[in-house]
């Protein structure tokens, strides 16, 4: 409906451009908004006091001259002018029962739109480094993200999902060495584990596996590995000193080749196991997009010769420094370190390089929230490089808090306590983690309550959207059980007869289906759909406990299930963009 009026006013505006009340090409968007009181009507549009000023005539009298030039409608009963200029529509009862036949008709279509024009979109999320199994907090990224890419595909953009491999950085070498070392405790040799490494029981696990599939290979005295090495944090030291003193020791003792099938090892291990969670929890991607290649193919190398070719970076210190406070830093950034080394900043920049090289409209980082300081040197990069740094936008989602009995659940992944992405999987249902997840904005914090999750209950939304769909299910087992039948066509002839209060409610609320896809793709938030889906089975619910629908009127009867229908598909619609099933039974 809101289409059909932004028609009709579009034909008004047309018919007055070419009668020279409105001058031509006056650009002024059509805006129509739902009323916020029905005392106002259905719908509102502002269109007058948006062009009052380049048709030189007052906003109330120009929505005067528009009322006159509006098409007629049997869909519009009345058409009201308010304060300095709103038009107000006031709908016929039954305008709306046109789109239980137009879902009834595109069924896993309905909603879809062509807005985006085909444009590419890509959507990078998730990227979490492969130092461990993925945790809470990837949980909500990777649900936020996976949805997003959905709304972004139905509202017609050409979406690429993307996850980064950060596979070419110091964690990793931490990660590698912490392996090692467990596989020399498996040796049989002593020593402290040091306070920096990676302590969780998937590196006893994978050292485990080095050591079964090779023996003493890569067995060395633990006398040899912490000779000379810088003394770890419980003994006065520098934990940092420590663990990357231990890295070039494992680096030097097992040479190049044996020292990089123990860290291929590790990430082989890891990124499969994260793999696999995320395909499990209905996350995939189109493309995994390793940080090596960048230095393999030479991108960061091409990265950095943009840099100098911009007269954005200076040498200091053996460094090569790039100069973000030309664009509002605090401090300029080493890309590349004395010793040659890119940084992981340096990487990014190749890497965001490559990525609108590719050819994408709009490119969309989904990071963690403590990553806010990055995303301004990141757009200066791309900015000095000479890109088009607009068309990167960062999204950051906050922390997922869990709470269990009134308590709050910690985790730390270095320390190995943490709750995993895949427990918290098996305790709440993939569907419960990926409807509460999207429930708020992702830069809002989040709670999320095992116990409701957990909970066959009203209070419990993901339950309540489900127990919705279900519900209408069961009523056709009892249309089967009383030897009746559903005539669709007949049904469709008498939507007229849908005028029961609840009923004009629902339809409503169907036929805003469209536009909640619309907006929450647009402003990137999930969550309004997740909301709509739970104020859709509000209003089913509503119906269902007040009317009966297996009336003996045949042409009610099948009317009534045309419309529960309906709502069986927007609410299976709605829940596949988040991910989420659709349960038969409850």
């Amino acid at each position: 409906m809101k289409h059909h009026i932004e028609t009709l006013i579009a034909a008004a505006l047309s018919g007055l451009e070419a009668s020279g009340t409105l001058p031509h090409g006056h650009g002024a968007a059509i805006n129509v908004d739902h009323t916020k009181s029905k005392e106002h009507g259905d719908f509102a549009c502002n269109i007058a006091l948006m062009l009052a000023k380049s048709a030189r005539v007052k906003p109330h009298a120009l929505a005067e001259i528009i009322v006159k030039a509006l098409p007629t409608s049997d869909k519009v009963v009345k058409i009201e002018i308010a304060g300095p200029g709103f038009i107000n529509f006031f709908l016929a009862a039954g305008a709306y029962h046109s789109v239980v036949r137009e879902i009834l008709s595109r069924r896993e279509a309905f909603g879809h739109s062509t807005l985006g024009a085909g444009r590419a979109v890509q959507v990078e999320f998730v990227s979490a480094n492969p130092t461990g199994p993925l945790h809470v907090g990837h949980g909500r990224g990777a649900a936020y993200g996976a949805s997003l890419a959905n709304l972004l595909d139905a509202a017609g953009f050409k979406v690429h999902r993307e996850y980064y491999i950060n596979d070419a950085g110091r964690q990793m070498d931490i990660l590698a060495t912490s392996v090692w070392l467990r596989y020399l405790e498996l040796c049989g040799e002593k020593f402290d584990f040091p306070s920096n490494g990676y302590k969780g029981d998937y590196v006893y696990d994978i050292g485990a596996t080095l050591h079964r599939e090779n023996g003493a290979k890569y067995r060395h005295p633990a006398a040899k590995v912490f000779e000379n090495v810088p003394a770890d944090e419980p003994k006065g030291g520098d934990k940092e000193a420590h663990i990357d003193a231990l890295i070039e020791r494992a680096k030097s003792l097992l040479g190049v080749a044996d020292y990089r099938k123990v860290f291929d090892l590790g990430l082989t291990v890891i990124l499969d196991d994260i793999r696999q969670d995320l395909g499990e929890f209905g996350v995939t991607y189109d493309r995994w997009f390793s940080e090596r290649a960048l230095v393999e193919d030479g991108a960061a190398e091409r990265a950095i010769e943009r840099l100098r070719k911009s007269g954005h970076v200076y040498e200091k210190d053996g460094a090569l420094w790039f100069r973000s406070t030309d664009y509002g830093d605090e401090k300029d950034r080493v890309v590349v370190r004395e010793n040659g080394q890119k940084t992981y900043f340096a990487h990014d920049i190749a890497y965001h390089m490559d990525k609108l090289e590719r050819g994408y409209d709009r490119v969309i980082d989904i990071w963690g929230a403590d990553h806010h300081g990055y995303v301004p040197r990141v757009k200066a990069a791309l900015a000095a490089i000479g890109d088009d740094a607009e068309k990167l936008h960062v999204l950051l989602v906050q922390f997922a808090i869990l709470h269990q009995g009134g308590e709050r659940m910690q985790m730390s992944t270095r320390s190995g306590e943490f709750v995993t992405l895949r427990e918290l999987r098996r305790e709440v249902g993939n569907d419960a983690a990926r409807f509460f997840y999207v429930l708020r904005k992702c830069e809002q914090h989040m709670d999320f309550d095992l116990d409701l999750a957990k909970s066959q209950s009203n209070d419990n939304p993901v339950f309540y959207v489900h127990y919705a769909h279900a519900r209408i299910y069961s009523v056709f087992r009892q249309l089967k059980e009383k030897g009746l039948t559903h005539d669709p066509a007949n049904g469709d002839r008498h939507l007229d007869r849908l005028m029961e209060a609840h009923e004009l409610a629902l339809i409503q609320k169907l036929a805003r289906y469209p536009e909640v896809l619309e907006a929450a793709a647009l402003s990137y938030e999930p969550h309004q759909l997740a909301h709509y889906l739970r104020e859709l089975a509000y209003d089913f619910h509503t119906y269902y406990g007040a009317h009966t629908f297996l009336v003996e009127d045949a042409a009610l009867r099948d009317a009534r299930l045309n419309l529960i229908v309906a709502t069986r598909q927007v609410i299976a619609n709605g829940l596949k963009l988040l991910g989420v099933s659709t349960p038969e039974t409850m």
